[in-house]
């Protein structure tokens, strides 16, 4: 005898209590139905979700009313057969030679129509899914209950019953697919409900729940410790949790919190940036035993040491990124171990870790050959020698940041091979580094050919052989920092725009040998959308009217109006309301406008559309503050347009140069000029710009 599940009240209809009621319509109405049902029921759905411990699996549920089937009465029909009739079927065609009698008479018998065969139900297709309810281990692919005349009440609910069992077309799918559509779903709870419909769908959807818990508050971090240290949970949670980021509660985790996650072996990337009260102790037992980290982040956690530092070599093989920021505890002996150790390694940032040497970047640069990006800034005791083998060393490097590397020289350059070319390189940040020299970038420039963003801002011994070797690059360059190179002139910056005509971000802050002239050609760039200008004193209205002209497109294409969004022109004393009004009104795109120690702009009407300026700024940088972004821009040209002078608004595109600068006009701009200096002071302006020096590393990410 076998036992055969009968349910009798199970109707087709929606998921109850699920929220992606589109997408379940077209799984079929026999999921639906199953859903519907254990909805319905207290002991409808096997599955519960009990707070605390995840999805749990119910073994001790009440089975429903069954019916009784003798196992020997059941044939085993032919899948590929046709639905039977009333008329016996004659197979004597269909026997082997070579079958002996018995089974002959035994398949005889099986063939002919008996009173617990019911000839008229229909067979099950050879493409129906074995996980069915209706086919256990033992079970038969009959109907369930002896025959009885086709037109019987029994039969037609028999065949509902079956129908209604068998599998969805969505339930067939390979395991991949399903997942692909429950990634659909954008709601965690939408998720959940998934997991209670069937153990398939269970199986399929777990995995996108899971991967990445919200641990942004404590009440999140206590229930995943507690669900992943439950027994007899029916999923392993430890196991489905790839991605786990602490740095949203910083200096509130300490070793206390990160080492009940420790049973997580299967954490992909691992954040914990700012989570200073971090100590080995924690972080090397979460590190044991796995084998699957590829990103491991520790930013401004400065208590680790070594000892961290070892135990990643000795289990993240896989290691594909570290981020050791401010870490001043860690040393070369332990980042030579984990560069022998972690050959796969892409993206390395030693920001800030003064203390290393070139012992440990060389050993980066012999034995990670994959290294994309690694990130030097403030590392003072890097030499020459390090940063010539990085090079040489990496053929696949794409980006280079040796921001504030005072040793470096002209010599970490001059020494790649003559004929070399690195075709990888795109981003290459030397800021302040106050060695190096004309003949130092014109070998840079030549060696890689494709730089996309240079960064010389503070290399103040660059000149305008410098800009001109920069020229090489051409199409390739689309942003370029030369701020605090004094010794630029119009001479150089005219052949830049004139070579490079795709330059998006420009930076000349403190370039104090600027005219109108080079502005002028500033404003030719058809993809310019932002410009440093900052201190450079001797631009007048000129340059500002330039920069508001629609550009042509192209030799012989259209006009089109600036695409400008970010202009930055703090101590320019010689602007006037005038000009910036023209700028307001001819670049629609424009969301970011300084204007700080701007006389003309100091005034209390105008400065309500200002911003704060920042907390730690002393009385007199309050004082001169003058920044304007996003609706305050658009507050202000309002206000311009309507309060201000008719002239104003109805100037015209004049003859002279192409611009809308009117002389005859510019006697009532003069302005008095700020007396006041802000001694490099650094304005901070929105999504980590700054006055000076705008172009930052955030900036720069994601260029290539």
């Amino acid at each position: 005898m076998v036992v055969v599940e009968r349910w009798s009240r199970l109707r087709a209809g929606p998921l109850v209590g699920l929220g992606a009621g589109c997408l379940l319509r077209q799984m079929g109405a026999a999921e639906s139905a199953t859903a519907a049902t254990a909805a319905a029921c207290p002991r409808g759905s096997p599955w519960t979700d009990c707070p605390g411990r995840g999805l749990q699996y119910c073994s001790t549920q009440t089975i429903p009313i069954t019916t009784a089937v003798t196992m020997s009465a059941l044939p085993r029909p032919n899948p590929l057969a046709r639905p039977s009739s009333d008329r016996p079927v004659d197979r004597s065609a269909d026997r082997p030679a070579n079958m002996t009698r018995a089974r002959r008479r035994e398949r005889d018998t099986s063939a002919s129509g008996s009173d617990s065969s019911a000839s008229t139900s229909p067979e099950r297709g050879f493409d129906d899914d074995k996980d069915s309810i209706m086919m256990q281990s033992n079970d038969s692919l009959s109907s369930l209950a002896p025959s009885v005349s086709p037109d019987s009440d029994d039969d037609a609910r028999r065949r509902a019953i079956e129908e209604q069992h068998r599998v969805s077309p969505i339930s067939r799918l390979p395991a991949e697919l399903m997942i692909a559509v429950f990634a659909k779903l954008s709601s965690p709870n939408d998720l959940k409900n998934c997991m209670l419909v069937s153990t398939v769908w269970a199986r399929n959807s777990v995995g996108l729940l899971w991967h990445r818990p919200s641990t942004n508050k404590w009440s999140n971090v206590k229930s995943v410790i507690q669900t992943i240290r439950t027994t007899n949970s029916f999923f392993d949670y430890s196991s489905l949790i790839k991605r786990l980021n602490l740095s949203t509660l910083g200096n509130e985790v300490s070793d206390g919190t990160l080492q009940p996650l420790s049973s997580c072996k299967r954490v992909e990337r691992l954040t914990l940036t700012n989570c200073s009260k971090l100590t080995d102790l924690s972080l090397v037992s979460m590190l044991e035993d796995n084998r699957s980290l590829l990103a491991l982040d520790v930013t401004n956690v400065d208590s680790i040491t070594d000892k961290t530092m070892f135990a990643l070599a000795q289990h993240a093989i896989r290691l594909q990124g570290l981020n050791i920021t401010n870490c001043k505890k860690i040393t070369d002996e332990s980042l030579e171990a984990v560069a022998k150790s972690c050959r796969h390694l892409k993206r390395l940032k030693l920001n800030g870790c003064s203390q290393l040497s070139d012992k440990s970047i060389i050993a980066f640069a012999l034995h990670c050959r994959y290294i994309l990006e690694i990130d030097l800034h403030d590392c003072k005791n890097l030499d020459d020698d390090s940063i010539t083998t990085l090079i040489t060393e990496g053929p696949n490097l794409r980006e280079l940041r040796l921001a504030h590397c005072w040793k470096i020289t002209d010599q970490a350059f001059l020494r790649l091979p003559s004929e070399a070319t690195y075709d990888c390189l795109r981003i290459l940040d030397l800021t302040d580094c106050g060695e190096l020299q004309d003949s130092g970038v014109q070998k840079i420039i030549y060696a890689a050919p494709r730089l996309r963003n240079l960064v010389l801002a503070k290399c103040r011994n660059i000149t305008d052989r410098a800009v001109l070797a920069i020229t090489r690059l051409g199409k390739n360059l689309h942003y370029i920092h030369l701020g605090h190179c004094s010794r630029i002139t119009d001479t150089g910056v005219a052949q830049l725009v004139k070579q490079c005509n795709r330059i998006r971000y420009i930076d000349l802050a403190c370039c104090t040998n600027l005219t109108d002239a080079s502005v002028t050609q500033l404003a030719t760039l058809p993809k310019l959308k932002r410009i440093g200008l900052v201190k450079c004193a001797a631009i007048t209205d000129r340059s500002i009217w330039a920069l508001a002209k629609p550009k042509q497109v192209g030799s012989n294409g259209p006009i089109a109006v600036s695409v400008l969004e970010r202009v930055h022109l703090s101590y320019c004393t010689n602007l006037t309301l005038q000009g910036i009004h023209a700028l307001l009104n001819n670049c629609p795109r424009l969301t970011h406008l300084s204007l700080t120690g701007v006389q003309a702009f100091l005034r209390d009407d105008l400065l309500v559309f200002c911003r704060e300026a920042p907390p730690e700024f002393n009385e007199h940088q309050r004082d001169v503050f003058c920044v304007f972004s996003g609706v305050g821009v658009q507050r202000l040209r309002v206000f311009l347009n309507t309060n201000g002078q008719h002239d104003d608004r109805e100037s015209s595109y004049g003859d002279n140069e192409g611009t809308m600068y009117n002389e005859a006009e510019d006697g009532d701009g003069v302005v008095t000029a700020v007396t006041a200096q802000a001694h490099g002071m650094a304005i901070e302006e929105g999504e980590g710009d700054m006055d000076e020096d705008f172009g930052n590393d955030s900036e720069m990410a994601g260029q290539d």
